[in-house]
C-alpha cells in the first residue's frame, strides 16, 4: 500500500505568499535601516518555532497510510524549547557540549510527538548515543584538517624555498584536500545519524531498522558533486533524489505480529474518536 497526501494547495499557497512577504519586509528593513533589519530578524527568530510546529502538524496531518491518517500533537511550548531555546544555548558552547543533545531533542520531539491515527511512535536513542557519533564524526574532521593543513605548510615552505614556487597556489591545494577529505568523512556521519535515529524508531510492537552503508553513501556523495559540477547544476534535482532514494530503500519496517489487524485497529479508533485539527491545519509554510 502506497501513502497519500490530502494537503490543500491554497493553504499552502497562502504560506508561500506570507513566506514571501516576510523575505520582502526583511530585506527592505535591512536596507532602510540595520536596527529595524535587526529587529525583524529577532522577530523572525521569535516566530520560526511557531512555524516549524504549524508545519509538523500540517504535513502529518495531511499524509495518511490505508485511509488513516498521521498527526503530530507536540505543543508550541515545547518547540520553542527545541528550536529556539536549545540552539540558543548550543550555539553559546559552540556546539561542541550541547550540540548532539540538541539534536537528540529535535528528534525525540519529533518522534514521540508524530503518531499513526492513535497510536503514537516511541523513540529511545539516548543523549549519549548521539554525543558518541558526533564525537566519532567531529575528532578524525579536525584531526585530519590539522594534519592535512600542518603537512602541506612545510610542504609549501620547502618548495618555496627549493623551488621558488608561488606560495599563493598552497591554500588554494590545501583547501581542495580538506574539501575532498570531508567529503569522504560527512557519509560516515550521515550514515551513523540515520541509523542512529531509525533503529531507536518504534510504533506499538512494530520497529524500523536503517541499514544504510557507508560505502553506497560515499559513492553517491562524490558522484553527486562530480554530476553537478559537471552540469552546472542542472543535476541537483536527480542528486537530491539518488540520496532520498538510497535512504529510504535502506530503511524498513520489523513488523511484529499482523500489520492489518493494527492497521484495522488504528482506524477504529480514530473513527471513534474523530479528528479535531481539521480546521486549525489550514495554513502551511511548506518548512
Amino acid at each position: 500500500s502506497s501513502f497519500d497526501y490530502h494537503g490543500n494547495p491554497i493553504a499552502i499557497l497562502k504560506g508561500r505568499i506570507v513566506a514571501v512577504a516576510m523575505i520582502v519586509a526583511y530585506n527592505v528593513a535591512f536596507t532602510s535601516s540595520p536596527l529595524l533589519g535587526g529587529i525583524i530578524l529577532l522577530l523572525f527568530m521569535a516566530a520560526m518555532p511557531w512555524m516549524i510546529w504549524r508545519s509538523l502538524q500540517f504535513k502529518l496531518h495531511n499524509t495518511s497510510y490505508r485511509g488513516v491518517r498521521f498527526g503530530f500533537d507536540g505543543s508550541a511550548g515545547r518547540a520553542y524549547w527545541c528550536y529556539l531555546v536549545m540552539p540558543i544555548l548550543a550555539a553559546i558552547t559552540l556546539w561542541i557540549f550541547l550540540g548532539p543533545k540538541l539534536h537528540h531533542s529535535l528528534k525525540k520531539f519529533q518522534h514521540t510527538e508524530s503518531r499513526y491515527g492513535n497510536h503514537h511512535f516511541d523513540f529511545d536513542a539516548t543523549a549519549g548515543s548521539f554525543y558518541k557519533a558526533y564525537y566519532i564524526f567531529f575528532i578524525p574532521l579536525l584531526i585530519g584538517i590539522f594534519v592535512l593543513g600542518a603537512v602541506f605548510a612545510m610542504i609549501g615552505t620547502v618548495a618555496q624555498a627549493a623551488l621558488g614556487t608561488d606560495p599563493q597556489t598552497m591554500p588554494l591545494v590545501v583547501s581542495g584536500l580538506i574539501y575532498l577529505f570531508m567529503l569522504l568523512v560527512l557519509p560516515v556521519f550521515m550514515t551513523m545519524i540515520q541509523n542512529l535515529i531509525w533503529n531507536h524508531t518504534s510504533i506499538g510492537e512494530h520497529r524500523f531498522k536503517s541499514e544504510l552503508k557507508w560505502g553506497r553513501m560515499t559513492y553517491i556523495t562524490i558522484t553527486n558533486l562530480v554530476a553537478i559540477v559537471c552540469t552546472l547544476g542542472l543535476f541537483i534535482p536527480f542528486a537530491k533524489v539518488r540520496m532520498l532514494r538510497y535512504r529510504l530503500d535502506s530503511t524498513s519496517m520489523l513488523v511484529a505480529g499482523n500489520l492489518d489487524e493494527f492497521v484495522a485497529e488504528t482506524e477504529a479508533s480514530v473513527s471513534a474518536t474523530g479528528e479535531g485539527l481539521t480546521d486549525l491545519l489550514d495554513f502551511d509554510l511548506s518548512l
